[in-house]
């Protein structure tokens, strides 16, 4: 019976992680994670906190517990980077529960720490993200929407093209900008070390920013940098062929990671789901000089979704000469391959299309949510309310309806619930 009710506040805290457009799937394995990352108290409790910043006040009345006592519990999960704490603009001190991905399961790793056994940890994550798929299938591979987006690497952009670079297309300019930076491991190698299987790709070199910066460094989860220091980083990124993955919004990104194609998730979804669109691309494609190109290859071992390959270069005079040939539908336009490039037989070229990048989080939230059938759950977000609940479950049941489904996807109806849902944020 004890263990019904240890589980039972799990399966409580997994409900509430997916009422969230990036949730979590349940499963046992899942249940063992939170098990260790979370008590049974602390799991009940976080169940009932709204998707959206809310005060100590607010967490109060929802707990029906004493301001004093529910400050405490919040300082507490936000010291183990569960909570995210911040100021609002107001000069309040709010907290969120971030999701589990890009949140407080990176987090758990983004240090060395005693406090619990992150080897466990280590191999609990890997079952569940890499032997397991529906975790990340659910975060990198539903909807039109993607949670993170690539970064092209502006060295290897032509100068003398007319190639048209925007501001929130640079990780450079994302480092200039932010209000605050901070480098902790990387969760992925980290995770990957632990089941024997990392690579020797650098792992002091995750990225947060601003406000998620901000409390991971007051936290002692990340270590503060400035500016400098910041380009320096990702210089040693591309210098290791990384690729620069980060979340998919234009204005103050949150984090942006240094993926390598073997340890990090979402280089694994791009080649396991590569079809679903699991990552929003930049706006550059490579095209092959063939001219120049030898066929060394070197491009396709470096590409991280193997998007590269060789195929004949039709030349009567060498018969088995090779040249670089790119999977357009593949290809995530990151630039690594131009980069390894010795012989000039690759360039960049701006995408026919320009890909669409959300404004902001809150804006990526709501366009997730929609998508994803989770609207509701954003409009009427306080889950200890009844009436909340009763209201988000005849929202849910409405928009689950053919013509609801239909009306939600025209580009007009989208804006109008953006508009509300980002006015009471």
């Amino acid at each position: 019976m004890a263990h019904q009710t240890v589980r039972s506040g799990y399966e409580q805290l997994t409900d509430r992680l997916n009422r969230y457009p990036q949730g979590a799937p349940p499963s046992a394995v899942l249940y063992a994670i939170l098990e260790m990352l979370f008590s049974e108290k602390e799991a009940g409790l976080v169940a009932r906190l709204p998707i959206r910043p809310f005060t100590a006040e607010r967490a109060a009345r929802a707990w029906k517990l004493p301001l004093v006592e529910t400050t405490g519990i919040l300082e507490e999960l936000a010291g183990r980077a569960i909570l995210l704490d911040m100021e609002n603009g107001n000069g309040e001190r709010v907290y969120v529960l971030p999701p589990p991905m890009a949140g407080f399961f990176e987090f758990s790793m983004m240090r060395l720490r005693d406090d619990i056994d992150q080897k466990v940890l280590g191999e609990l994550f890997y079952e569940y993200m890499n032997v397991e798929d529906e975790f990340i299938k659910a975060l990198f591979a539903d909807g039109e929407t993607q949670l993170g987006r690539v970064f092209v690497q502006e060295a290897v952009l032509p100068l003398d093209n007319g190639i048209q670079v925007l501001d929130y297309e640079r990780a450079s300019e994302v480092i200039r900008s932010a209000s605050s930076m901070a480098v902790g491991v990387c969760y992925c190698r980290h995770k990957m070390e632990h089941v024997g299987m990392a690579c020797e790709a650098p792992q002091n070199i995750c990225m947060t920013f601003n406000n998620t910066a901000s409390s991971l460094i007051r936290h002692g989860f990340a270590r503060e940098v400035d500016v400098a220091e910041g380009l320096d980083l990702l210089d040693e990124a591309q210098d290791n062929n990384l690729v620069q993955f980060g979340e998919n919004i234009q204005q103050r990104v949150n984090f942006i990671c240094n993926c390598c194609g073997c340890c990090c998730e979402a280089m694994i979804a791009a080649r396991k789901f590569g079809v679903m669109d699991p990552i929003h691309t930049s706006n550059f494609l490579p095209v092959v000089a063939e001219e120049d190109c030898n066929g060394c290859g070197k491009c396709v071992t470096a590409c991280p979704v193997e998007a590269m390959s060789l195929t004949s270069a039709n030349d009567p005079h060498r018969l088995r000469r090779k040249k670089a040939k790119v999977d357009k539908d593949l290809c995530l336009g990151c630039g690594v391959c131009v980069r390894t490039c010795d012989r000039d037989g690759l360039r960049l070229e701006a995408r026919g299309e320009r890909v669409i990048t959300p404004v902001d989080s809150a804006q990526r939230a709501v366009l997730m949510a929609i998508e994803r059938g989770k609207l509701q759950n954003l409009i009427f977000d306080n889950n200890a309310l009844a009436s909340h609940r009763m209201m988000a479950a005849i929202l849910g049941a409405i928009l689950k309806a053919p013509p609801a489904k239909k009306a939600l996807a025209s580009k007009q109806l989208q804006s109008l619930y953006v508009n509300r849902v980002l006015a009471r944020s």
